[in-house]
């Protein structure tokens, strides 16, 4: 449209590649495609934002926020309930994996990470260790824009202009194993040596300093960086030795992204909070949450205990609504089943690409994968800046586009293009996806 840059400020978005020119408008969506103002059609291939995983156009979802809109359209969660929220929470609850019972409702996934660090600072200090406050994440992770999620942030050039954040965010190696910088040679030693990663950054703060470890199951910026082998069971150990809480990050890697509702079921380990976002309503509603084990809330249950903490829209009416319909859609058409059956022919299809010579690697489990480009396979050589700027925002962003593809093509690490498609996508999409990737990667190879 036209106008589309007169007043829309868009977010993470250089305002001035459109100066003059027009802003890509997407008007419709239907299943796995979605269709611009001109009516062109493209293959959303990473969900919206790894958010629509049923898929568009499900008009139930649409109703169900109408119902509950006219019936109740808003009411706080601060002192009072209403019953979407109750029964959201209640069926949160009863697929969350162990005793994360307790289901804090928040508006997105920056406000849930916020919530949670929030958490572990104030019940350290109901418990009487009110000196652990400190965070260890990962190099080049994403957790979120606002100040506290922002901090937990691995990745530099997002956060210079908002500097000083909140102390205490201590970064440690992510499970990168294509760029592995010891013992490249076996997953499972890198896994151990990752982990302990971990514990030496506890040991070096001070274990009494030091409140949350928070880990994505996959790690979405970089590229997809799945878990090696004992990597998470190895980090519940040093956890539970410090007395650190593990916070699962899956505002991506929950609701059947990785083919279960959560990816510490899929990877077997047990965190101490979970927190999640994005597809709790495959994006037909803004909702979030912080799932929390039982032993968390108990502090706060005396008779003056208080989590001084909420947001105005956390939890809404429409929203919980939404979800619970959503979670109908999962359950009726076994969407979880849907990709665990389809995500091995999933990654075979993209697997294919590896025959260019600008395809280093490509990573990921169920249906979120990311292709990691190279100037040179043997040596694994990536990209200068210079090269990546061209090649990934001059280039390879505009003709996947144009090629029908809406994806993700990121240098906030290594040069990728991430790929996480609805789950109900199947070998169709796939090949589709796999075509144009194919076109676009080797007229990228050729301009080099």
């Amino acid at each position: 449209m036209a106008n589309a840059t007169d007043h829309l400020w868009m977010h993470f978005t250089r305002m001035a590649s459109y100066s003059g020119g027009e802003v890509p408008t997407i008007v419709r969506g239907e299943g796995a495609y979605v269709w611009d103002a001109q009516g062109r059609r493209y293959l959303d291939g990473l969900a919206g934002l790894f958010v629509v995983n049923a898929g568009h156009g499900r008009t139930e979802l649409a109703e169900a926020a109408a119902k509950q809109g006219a019936e109740l359209a808003y009411f706080p969660l601060w002192s009072y309930a209403h019953p979407k929220a109750v029964e959201l929470a209640e069926k949160v609850a009863s697929l969350a994996p162990g005793d994360l019972n307790r289901v804090f409702f928040t508006t997105g996934g920056s406000e849930a990470v916020e919530s949670a660090w929030k958490l572990a600072r104030a019940y350290f200090k109901r418990v009487g260790k009110p000196t652990k406050f400190k965070v260890v994440s990962r190099y080049i992770a994403y957790h979120g824009t606002s100040m506290g999620a922002l901090s937990i942030t691995g990745l530099p050039g997002i956060k210079t202009d908002f500097e000083p954040l909140v102390p205490g965010a201590v970064k440690v190696p992510n499970t990168n194993f294509y760029r592995a910088p010891e013992h490249g040679d076996s997953p499972e030693a890198f896994g151990r040596w990752a982990a302990d990663e971990i514990g030496r950054a506890i040991e070096r703060e001070g274990p009494d300093t030091v409140a949350a470890v928070f880990l994505e199951p996959v790690q979405n910026s970089g590229g997809c960086f799945p878990p090696p082998p004992g990597y998470f069971e190895r980090v519940r150990e040093i956890c539970d030795a410090y007395d650190v809480l593990l916070v699962s990050d899956e505002v991506i890697c929950s609701w059947g992204r990785l083919g279960e509702y959560f990816g510490a079921t899929r990877y077997g380990y047990q965190p101490d909070i979970i927190t999640t976002a994005k597809g709790i309503t495959s994006g037909y509603a803004p909702l979030g949450a912080m799932i929390a084990s039982d032993r968390l809330i108990e502090p706060f249950l005396t008779e003056t205990g208080m989590f001084a903490h909420g947001v105005t829209f956390g939890g809404h009416p429409v929203s919980c609504a939404v979800a619970l319909a959503n979670l109908e859609v999962f359950a009726r058409e076994d969407l979880l089943g849907h990709v665990r059956a389809n995500e091995d022919a999933f990654r075979s299809t993209l697997e294919k690409l590896r025959d260019l010579p600008i395809v280093g690697d490509v990573r990921g489990d169920g249906y979120f994968y990311g292709i990691e480009l190279v100037k040179d396979k043997t040596t694994r050589q990536t990209f200068d800046e210079a090269e990546s700027e061209r090649l990934l925002r001059g280039f390879l962003s505009t003709a996947l586009f144009q090629g029908g593809l809406y994806c993700r093509a990121d240098d906030r690490g290594d040069p990728v293009v991430q790929l996480a498609p609805p789950l109900i996508a199947e070998q169709q999409q796939f090949d589709e996806m796999e075509q144009i990737l194919r076109a676009v990667l080797t007229e990228a190879w050729a301009r080099l």
